[in-house]
């Protein structure tokens, strides 16, 4: 059987902190490198997902679009033979004139999203918003970005109408391209925790799930999750809505990190400060780290939540993000393991439609969770710092894989340090 196909992807998260924006096309110089496409299509992936973001092309009015940038962009890639997952909204809140928490949010992204679909009809993939869960967890529940909202009903609210939001934009897509697929990303996360919070952490491994049951349909009264949404103020009537008009995604696109897997435990006293989340439930404090740190707990890994995911629902998956924050060396090893785990779910029915290798040009900032601006850098396939792109370790590595599907290298042989004692950081004698 042949190998799982490899997509690429940029990082280009346009974020709003207060009346701040951050631009990650920016950041890495991308915004004014053309030439970046040519030497990304020296790796021969098949598919890129790819920014034409709305803060970017019409961030004053939606009467005044500039597609200067895009034009030459995309045209570039349909020259290369590079087919684009185009995103329109990637961890933003949208424009000055709306924002996530609004109720125009979702009309005005469906009319953004036909102006694109009529801008470029041979564009058959599209990510209206990347990670919806992710960013309502992180702009409604704990207050990182804007609207800065840090209590459940504006978590709800903000995922409600980005999920709106998708499925207006694609209807209005289809309505010019009636083809064009629904590449839904989300991270693809599990909580693990103390007997004492194992409530907690089924709550939380059922909210994981929540942007691919919405736009499934599945979310009745018999739902786990019915009576915490219409607590936080969800009507009965919008929750039907995605029940009666399904819009299931072409793709289901899980990113998965190595802090995707979460500790819960309330021996805060284990933990440094800033990994307490006080009065985080309204019940109980506890701390919220990465699994991956807590030892002796086991994490479930890749492959076990692809086979989740698949089980679940059904459709064709993909690994949209793959990436690690670290050496080139541990870089390799974290891509060839995720290409390994698709391989072997592929081997087995599992329809997996690619693995996606992640900031191919890197990413600034996101060990703060881009609440700052810094610089700190973390590179990918390239490196710009020095204003060029430079391939780093991972280029061959992505460039064999994609073009021959298998790559043998001494460091490959070798586990990762997330498999190696040295990632325990916090141990103590709590069962698990």
């Amino acid at each position: 059987m042949a190998a799982v196909p490899l997509w690429g992807g940029i990082e280009c998260s346009i974020r709003r902190i207060g009346d701040t924006y951050s631009n990650q096309l920016q950041r890495s110089g991308h915004l004014t490198r053309l030439s970046d496409l040519d030497r990304i299509a020296e790796l021969g992936l098949q598919k890129l997902r790819y920014p034409v973001l709305w803060e970017q092309i019409a961030p004053h009015s939606l009467d005044e679009p500039d597609w200067r940038w895009p034009d030459e962009r995309l045209a570039r890639l349909r020259e290369l033979g590079i087919d684009p997952i185009v995103g329109l909204v990637h961890h933003g809140s949208g424009p000055r004139y709306t924002a996530l928490d609004q109720a125009d949010f979702a009309p005005q992204l469906a009319r953004y999203a036909r102006l694109v679909a009529e801008r470029y009809p041979w564009v058959t993939h599209f990510t209206p918003i990347n990670e919806p869960l992710t960013t309502a967890r992180f702009s409604g529940l704990y207050g990182f970005w804007y609207p800065h909202g840090h209590d459940d009903a504006t978590f709800v609210r903000i995922l409600l109408n980005q999920l709106k939001a998708t499925r207006l934009a694609m209807l209005a897509i289809r309505e010019v391209t009636p083809a064009a697929k629904l590449v839904q990303t989300e991270d693809l996360g599990q909580t693990h925790s103390t007997p004492a919070l194992a409530y907690q952490a089924e709550f939380e491994n059922h909210r994981r799930w929540l942007t691919y049951d919405l736009l499934c349909g599945r979310v009745n009264e018999q739902h786990p999750l019915w009576g915490y949404l219409r607590h936080s103020q969800a009507t009965e009537a919008e929750l039907h809505e995605f029940v009666q008009n399904p819009l299931p995604p072409d793709i289901i696109g899980l990113n998965y990190y190595v802090t995707s897997e979460r500790y819960l435990d309330e021996e805060l006293h284990h933990y440094p400060a800033h990994c307490a989340i006080v009065g985080g439930n309204g019940r109980d404090d506890y701390a919220d780290v990465e699994a991956v740190r807590v030892g002796p707990a086991r994490l479930t890994g890749i492959q076990s939540l692809l086979t989740e995911a698949w089980t679940r629902y059904q459709l064709p998956l993909a690994v949209t993000e793959a990436h690690l924050a670290c050496t080139r060396e541990e870089q390799m090893r974290w891509v060839h393991q995720t290409c390994q785990a698709a391989n072997a779910l592929r081997a087995e029915g599992v329809q997996i439609e690619a693995v996606t290798v992640w900031s191919l040009l890197g990413a600034f900032d996101w060990n703060s969770l881009l609440t700052r601006d810094d610089g700190h850098y973390e590179t990918g396939v390239f490196d710009v710092r020095g204003g060029q792109p430079r391939p780093t370790a991972l280029f061959n590595m992505v460039r064999s894989l994609a073009r021959h599907g298998h790559y043998d290298h001494p460091v490959l042989r070798s586990e990762g340090w997330w498999q190696r004692d040295v990632r325990l950081h916090y141990r103590h004698h709590c069962h698990i």
